[in-house]
């Protein structure tokens, strides 16, 4: 029972690599220069800007499509799916989603006037899942134990990374 579960959970994971970078793009492309223009920075905060829209999409596309091509070179341990059944079109809505989730945690932290980094527990941590999900379901409804493993892990790992993000100094909050 214990593998089965271990398993279950490498393969959530591992499917849903493609919303987990994306939710990191605007940060590792923040010094990219174009697009440096915030979508409405009344209701969302200056930090979202269309470059971290375009930068999450792009970024849910390619990592799908490494999958994808692990896929069909033999590398079918931790798939969820057949890859060579879809488009890298479901990594791109994925990576949308992703940002687009955010975008709305950003807009109702924005209406309750918690600033721009500061943390909204458990909000920000799950907007990009919920978001991811949404989207993706437009070509693939994953199993609800894997929804499951997701919204459960997703808070632990973003913690994580955040913390990791703030030692290497490339985030400027530990949350």
């Amino acid at each position: 029972m214990i593998t089965e579960l271990l398993e279950l959970i490498a393969m959530s994971l591992y499917f849903f690599l493609p919303a987990y970078l994306a939710n990191m793009a605007p940060i590792i492309f923040r010094w990219v220069p174009w697009l440096r223009i915030p979508i409405h920075e009344k209701k969302f905060g200056k930090n979202k800007t269309w470059r971290g829209i375009v930068a999450a999409a792009l970024m849910g596309a390619f990592v799908f499509s490494l999958q994808k091509l692990a896929y069909q070179n033999g590398f079918k341990l931790f798939a969820l799916i057949d890859y060579s059944d879809f488009s890298i079109i479901l990594g791109f809505l994925m990576g949308l989603g992703a940002i687009v989730g955010d975008l709305v945690e950003s807009y109702y932290k924005r209406k309750q006037n918690i600033p721009p980094g500061k943390p909204w527990l458990p909000w920000d941590q799950l907007d990009f899942v919920f978001g991811a999900i949404f989207f993706g379901l437009v070509l693939y409804v994953p199993p609800a134990e894997v929804i499951l493993v997701l919204i459960l892990a997703s808070p632990l790992l973003h913690i994580l990374f955040n913390l990791l993000g703030y030692l290497l100094k490339i985030k400027k909050t530990k949350l």
